[in-house]
């Protein structure tokens, strides 16, 4: 939060109002980055199903 710049929730310059800083979770807890709410587990997975070669690619140009 820094006032005079953009806000980050809302189209406007910030005020300082905080609600930004506020847990999505727990409205009386400040955000700790936890990801609680994003739902991040350690195990998640991206599954490539294929991969695109640019043909100039490797060849030393």
């Amino acid at each position: 939060m820094k006032i005079g710049s953009e806000c980050v929730l809302y189209d406007r310059i910030c005020t300082g109002c905080g609600e930004c800083e506020i847990c999505d979770l727990d409205p009386n807890k400040i955000c700790d980055n936890c990801g609680k709410c994003l739902d991040i587990r350690d195990d998640a997975v991206i599954k490539i199903d294929k991969i695109i070669m640019d043909e100039d690619e490797g060849k030393g140009e």
